[in-house]
């Protein structure tokens, strides 16, 4: 039995190699996720207020996966030290918690893709209807305006039915140049169209969804199936010590 003792030897400190590699990467994972989600969380906040008209749990389910994938990607480096086949099986469903958890929020992101057009219609619609230049939601339309180049919702003869274009005309932030745009232009229909930027917020804002909807749903099911490996590993080293042990007997 000696020889097989030898043999398995190396297959166990290639395995160990391997699943510190992965719960490192594992681990960097879960701190981006929890970095992601607290920038959203202090600094995506405001936008949050056109994309939904309730409160937006996204930033709090990224930070929570954040949290439970570093401490997971923690206890799996130190299952991995330890050798202990029944820690490497704990962290194995770990791995495929995390798996389920990812794996359904890419799918549910994907399958209720339209939904979440349609409420950011409605939702950025309500911006520009009640829009004064002062609250937490007009300001964050102004700054979807100056940073995407839009105006409105399909295009700016959105804001002729705001309450604010009769005080205000269309706000600023549409203009193409700031210094050849008045407050006069803005109020007149006529002369405002050449004024502003023609594109809508929305039809822009959903080009960009739809374009990288590919590329989030790869990056999303990647992440996901990722876990596969992990869990590959933790279990077969697991076999292999429980083997060693099971020879030296």
């Amino acid at each position: 039995m000696a020889p097989r003792r030898i043999e398995t030897k190396p297959v166990i400190f290639c395995l160990k190699t391997l699943l510190l590699l992965y719960s490192f990467i594992f681990w960097v994972t879960g701190v981006v996720l929890l970095s992601v989600g607290l920038w959203w969380r202090f600094m995506l906040s405001p936008y949050m207020l056109l994309i939904s008209s309730g409160p937006c749990i996204a930033p709090f389910v990224l930070t929570g996966t954040g949290v439970a994938i570093v401490l997971f990607g923690l206890f799996g480096c130190f299952a991995t030290c330890r050798g202990r086949p029944w820690m490497l099986k704990l962290y194995a469903v770990f791995l495929s918690l995390v798996f389920m958890t990812e794996l359904i929020a890419g799918i549910s992101g994907f399958v209720f893709r339209h939904e979440i057009k349609g409420t950011f219609l409605a939702t950025y619609t309500d911006a520009v209807m009640r829009y004064d230049g002062r609250d937490d939601r007009s300001l964050a339309v102004d700054d979807v305006q100056r940073r995407l180049h839009c105006c409105g919702v399909y295009n700016h003869t959105s804001w002729f039915s705001s309450v604010y274009f009769p005080v205000g005309g269309i706000p600023a932030s549409c203009c193409v140049s700031f210094s050849d745009c008045s407050s006069a232009d803005l109020k007149n229909r006529t002369v405002a169209v050449h004024k502003v930027h023609r594109q809508g917020c929305y039809e822009l804002v959903t080009s960009v969804l739809e374009s990288n909807m590919g590329i989030i749903a790869g990056v999303t099911f990647g992440l996901a199936f990722s876990q596969l490996i992990g869990m590959s590993l933790a279990c077969c080293l697991s076999c292999f010590i429980n083997a060693n042990q099971y020879e030296m007997v």
